[in-house]
């Protein structure tokens, strides 16, 4: 360990899972992301926030009281109260800030992270989507993922032709390689002095911290890396087999009857915007405004705030008791926030393209795994994980966007067989 300014115990940020992947065999599974494992809402909000507390620390020198962040970090059940206090008074930018959130793990930490500054933030995350008649502004690589291509599409181009800095936000680097890709094609199109690099955790060796000044000095710029830890790994062995993997992937599901309830979300702000599947199939379904996915800036958030809050409230009185709320897949940060709102004893997770081979081991971090086609392209395969038996009175999953019947059905499939007795599907557009 080289770092660890909030002294934050490790088992607290993470637990170790290997991942279906013949580059990468192994995958350092988050306890605060809200991803892969359920956690409280307010938990992930506030781990962004302190990411933006450390950004203003190490990058603009500034002195930050962030004891009560860390508090609501390491002491969870306050995390509501915390993230509350955070949004009637949050933090200030000496400078306008373009942030970046990678798809699709990262999307709802780069927003809760830009969230957490009232002015001179704007934020845009990448996406694994393709956008009919939408030239992107920017693509690149994530060498090491399952879907390896990346876009970004801004509505405004001018965001990016400044000299601001770029804060590049991702949950944990281990060789840093991405983001070397799209700073290279950044700087190709859209140069600039400084670029930083967020993430909850830090993995990069020597040599590839090398990499890192080399970038530098050949693009005469400045990298800085701002993370909760700062560390180094050794990996042994190999990627597990895949075929091992899929023949055990779904085998913990339930056997829940339970129909699913259809709800649709309160209108808001959309963009008409047609995106193609991998077989050139179309959904002219409009996408919502303010995720993130084509830029929002600092001004929008109050608004952002306000719908969230009145939409956890609608759907709180529908509780009846312990509840598991879902984003699915890139969809992450709306659904966060109207599930902060929506009262004690609520959990957050969301869907996911990474395969990870789940285990009853002690100290695993995957113990099950539920596979289904994608809602949005059938040819893509799906997760969730970590959902156990009679646990939950109460599921909701949040879709940014409708589809077919057709096209749930895998999902649906499911959720169906999950032992929650009441499941809702809830729709933006």
């Amino acid at each position: 360990m080289e770092k660890n300014p909030f002294e934050l115990p490790l088992e607290l940020l993470f637990g170790m899972a290997g991942r279906i992947n013949k580059k990468r065999g192994f995958l350092f599974v988050s306890k605060v992301l809200g991803k892969h494992i359920p956690v409280i809402p307010a938990v992930s909000l506030v781990s962004g926030a302190l990411l933006g507390a450390r950004l203003l620390e190490n990058y603009y020198g500034q002195q930050v009281d962030t004891t009560t962040l860390v508090e609501g970090l390491m002491n969870q059940e306050m995390s509501q109260v915390v993230h509350q206090q955070l949004i009637q008074k949050p933090f200030e930018l000496p400078e306008h800030v373009l942030f970046i959130g990678f798809a699709e793990t990262a999307t709802a930490l780069g927003h809760s992270m830009f969230s957490c500054f009232q002015n001179n933030a704007h934020y845009i995350h990448t996406t694994r989507e393709v956008i009919q008649d939408f030239q992107p502004s920017i693509t690149f690589e994530e060498e090491h993922s399952h879907a390896v291509a990346q876009r970004m599409y801004l509505s405004d181009d001018s965001w990016l032709a400044t000299d601001a800095p770029i804060v590049l936000v991702d949950d944990e680097i281990t060789t840093g390689k991405t983001a070397l890709n799209i700073i290279r094609e950044i700087q190709m199109k859209y140069p600039r002095s400084h670029y930083i690099v967020a993430s909850l955790l830090d993995w990069r060796s020597d040599e590839d911290c090398k990499r890192f000044e080399e970038l530098q000095s050949e693009l005469d710029i400045t990298i800085t890396n701002v993370s909760f830890v700062k560390g180094q790994i050794k990996v042994e062995g190999a990627p597990v087999e895949k075929a091992e993997i899929e023949k055990n992937s779904c085998a913990e599901q339930s056997r829940g009857t339970s129909s699913i309830i259809k709800i649709e979300a309160a209108k808001w702000p959309q963009m008409n915007y047609s995106s193609i599947d991998s077989r050139g199939c179309s959904n002219n379904r409009p996408y919502l405004m303010q995720t993130g996915r084509f830029g929002i800036q600092s001004s929008d958030q109050y608004e952002l705030n306000t719908y969230c809050r009145q939409m956890g409230i609608e759907l709180r009185a529908r509780r009846t008791g312990k509840a598991l709320c879902m984003g699915t897949g890139e969809f992450m940060y709306i659904p966060m926030l109207i599930a902060a709102h929506m009262g004690d004893d609520v959990w957050y997770q969301s869907t996911t393209r990474s395969p990870i081979y789940p285990s009853k081991m002690d100290k695993y971090a995957v113990k099950n795994a539920f596979s289904f086609q994608s809602p949005e392209d059938p040819l893509v395969l799906n997760f969730c994980y970590n959902i156990p038996d009679d646990c939950y009175s109460d599921v909701f999953v949040f879709f940014e966007r409708g589809t077919t019947e057709e096209r749930l059905l895998s999902f649906y499939t499911v959720l169906n067989n999950l032992s929650i007795p009441n499941k809702y599907a809830v729709f933006f557009g």
